[in-house]
């Protein structure tokens, strides 16, 4: 899917925290929030797009997912933590070029044409990934090791990047045609920026094939790229992103703007990006793929980044004045999202409490995010219990209520959306707070479900004053408005 991810280590963040998050761009894919227990984790996994059939361990643990309410294409699990603290966030589409994907096919499904032949069976994706990983690592490094594992034995249909994090590392993972990888540690230090391209522009090939202290890759990708010639580098300097990415005239519409969005955010004093002398600009190939920025970053931030339409620039769809380049590139915080998540994985809580998943429906330039604990048996109905027709007792459907009218009178509705965001990360901090130390006093995490209830009622009554109010603004906006005195 065409989604955005924001990686953050724990040495750029304001709390020590690891953070990953994604932006989940199907096509108004309607979405739920729930865990799922052992006992409900298949043993036999079968895609419904690849029609692959993986046979899966014995001992999986509880996970958080993100399902697609509509299970005709498959589970979609898209993002979630397990028990042991581990979040994981799959798949960023991204980009690659025609001598990798000659040199290593995707492995796609194809259908028999006739009876004496048979189907070709497709490899893994984003339907899969979540699935079949998650349940099943302790860390983050190990979540790159099994899905290589994967990888390298079903192939994949699709060039994807993916997440992990625990409490102490994040790490980032990006196939390489239908059976090749590479993987990253993120420094502690930075905040990574992935717009749905091949996104590392610097990877260790001694160290991966070496003391592996940060970077993973195929058994036999130094081969791989000779054997192909796939070295565009001039100055000896190794970068994936030239090797395996690409550098299409669309990734100028469609991605490399959304990069400088955030990069203009992260670091807005140590680097230059408007103006004749710009250091980067929208349209830039050498974006980084990752920057120290230039001071700690939040959940707030992380959200601000997802929910970006280029606001304070030229570029913004919702500027009032006219300057010939509204609209021009693809928003973050695009109208088709189903699903947001932030997956942040704490150090200084108990571990029944370290996973807090920050949860977003719709898009995020209207919609909020709220915490939920993620090491429980079950999740509130109004974020679980989601239903294929349009309702206000759901947080999904809530949320794409209120971004499709404030869409259609954004100067009146603006304000109430800002409203709505600082009261709900309010709130959401101070329950979270409330319930650490209640958790942390008693030893009783149980206490979580009732947390994140509490959360959910928070959730529900502020939703609903937000949709009363931007309901009234596009009311009085609507075209056959007439009044008397108006004649």
């Amino acid at each position: 899917m065409p989604c955005t991810t924001v990686l953050v280590g724990k040495g750029a963040s304001n709390d020590g925290t690891t953070m990953i998050a994604r932006t989940d761009d199907g096509h108004f894919d309607v979405k739920k929030f729930i865990v799922v227990e052992p006992k409900d984790q298949p043993r036999k996994y079968k895609s419904v797009i690849s029609h692959v059939e993986i046979t899966l361990p014995d001992n999986p643990m509880r996970y958080t997912a993100s399902p697609s309410v509509d299970p005709k294409q498959g589970t979609w699990a898209a993002t979630g933590i397990n028990a042991a603290n581990v979040g994981m966030t799959a798949t960023e589409t991204i980009s690659s070029n025609p001598r990798v994907l000659s040199a290593d096919p995707l492995v796609v499904y194809q259908k028999a044409k006739n009876r004496r032949e048979k189907d070709v069976i497709g490899g893994i994706g984003e339907e899969d990934i979540v699935s079949l990983v998650l349940p099943y690592i302790h860390t983050a490094r190990e979540g790159v090791l099994r899905l290589a594992s994967l990888l390298e034995e079903f192939g994949t249909y699709e060039s994807n990047g993916i997440a992990f994090n625990d409490e102490n590392e994040v790490w980032w993972m990006e196939t390489i045609g239908g059976h090749h990888w590479m993987a990253k540690r993120v420094p502690d230090d930075v905040v990574v920026m992935m717009p749905n391209q091949f996104g590392m522009d610097s990877f260790d090939l001694d160290d991966a094939f070496g003391d592996q202290k940060a970077h993973l890759c195929s058994a036999d990708l130094r081969e791989f790229i000779s054997a192909y010639h796939l070295d565009m580098n001039q100055n000896g300097v190794f970068n994936p992103r030239d090797v395996f990415g690409s550098h299409d005239d669309m990734d100028h519409v469609y991605n490399t703007p959304r990069a400088w969005f955030m990069g203009r955010y992260l670091c807005p004093w140590s680097h230059k990006w408007d103006g004749d002398n710009a250091e980067f600009t929208p349209e830039s190939d050498n974006l980084p793929w990752s920057l120290v920025p230039d001071r700690k970053v939040a959940i707030e931030e992380v959200k601000y980044l997802l929910s970006g339409h280029y606001q304070g620039t030229d570029y913004d769809p919702y500027t009032s004045r006219d300057t010939g380049k509204r609209g021009m590139y693809r928003s973050i915080g695009i109208n088709r999202t189903g699903v947001t998540s932030i997956c942040q994985i704490r150090h200084d809580v108990p571990d029944a409490i370290k996973g807090v998943e920050w949860i977003c429906y719709g898009s995020t330039a209207f919609s909020t995010f709220i915490p939920f604990y993620t090491n429980v048996p079950k999740l509130p109905r109004y974020v679980s219990k989601v239903g294929l027709d349009v309702s206000t007792e759901v947080f999904y459907w809530a949320s794409r209520l209120i971004n499709t009218l404030a869409d259609t009178a954004y100067s009146d509705c603006v304000q109430h959306i800002e409203r709505y965001h600082e009261k709900t990360l309010t709130k959401g901090r101070q329950i979270i707070l409330e319930y650490d130390k209640k958790i942390g006093e008693t030893g009783d995490p149980s206490l979580a479900e009732e947390a994140n209830e509490k959360l959910s009622k928070m959730a529900k009554e502020e939703t609903s004053y937000t949709l009363n109010k931007v309901m009234y603004e596009a009311s009085v906006k609507m075209k056959n408005g007439f009044k008397l005195s108006d004649n």
